[in-house]
């Protein structure tokens, strides 16, 4: 006949058995922890950004130059030269607008260029530009540290030559190159061994639940008494067992 299975009883039974509770709590922490940091192979990251532009700065000072129609003196050509360079170093809201287009099929390009995934070298590589920007971030993962960064580097550094190879005009260039990461982001041993101690405590508290639903064996009159649903009005002692 089935016990009866109150929140009541199952306090108590967690209660009986929190040392076995805090056992496998303890172990399963420490062995997916173990696990974490002496199996999982540590993931590092690093990333380098680079820009390109629709236009170069040699463009920019033709293009200036052709709106002259007419040569200047000596002192006005000083001021036009220095007029010019202050142009050429600013950046028109039709620039932005450009090159971000020409970031964009850049990525493309990059992510289908074999000179480019020839470099890999077994990392994980992902380029990607900001929406509205002509910056490109070129994001590699890989469990060696060292290799992520060189390989960041020279896929920054082909990045030039495949754009130099298919546009006649514009320029690519780097802002950040790439560091060798001081720490993996993954695998995270306390987070790791907090998963394991949740679910050794989940275990063991179901084992402890279904040991007792399982368990028919009398001991005491209160178990009779819930099974048969029968009073007890006397109990007699085990004078053997007891001496």
């Amino acid at each position: 006949m089935a016990k009866n299975v109150t929140i009541q009883r199952i306090v108590g039974v967690l209660l009986h058995r929190i040392k076995f509770i805090i056992l496998a709590t303890v172990v399963m922490g420490l062995l997916f922890f173990m696990y974490s940091r002496f199996v999982i192979a540590p993931m590092y990251s690093t990333s380098t950004m680079i820009y390109v532009q629709n236009y170069s700065s040699s463009q920019r000072a033709n293009a200036n130059a052709n709106t002259k129609s007419t040569t200047p003196s000596k002192a006005a050509d000083d001021t036009t030269k220095k007029t010019t360079n202050e142009e050429n170093q600013k950046i028109y809201p039709a620039d932005i607008s450009a090159s971000a287009n020409l970031a964009e099929i850049c990525v493309t390009l990059f992510k289908n260029s074999d000179e480019m995934t020839a470099l890999y070298d077994g990392c994980t590589v992902n380029v990607d530009v900001a929406d509205g920007t002509f910056f490109i971030t070129i994001t590699v993962d890989g469990t060696d540290a060292q290799k992520c960064a060189n390989v960041a580097n020279q896929l920054a550094e082909k990045a030039a030559e495949v754009y130099n190879s298919k546009f006649s005009y514009g320029q690519i260039g780097t802002l950040r190159q790439a560091k060798v990461p001081s720490a993996p982001y993954a695998p995270s041993n306390t987070k790791n061994m907090l998963i394991g101690a949740a679910i050794g405590l989940i275990a063991s508290c179901l084992i402890s639940i279904l040991i007792e639903l399982i368990d028919t064996t009398i001991k005491s009159e209160d178990d009779i008494q819930d099974i048969y649903g029968i009073p007890i009005f006397a109990e007699i002692p085990d004078f053997e067992n007891q001496g």
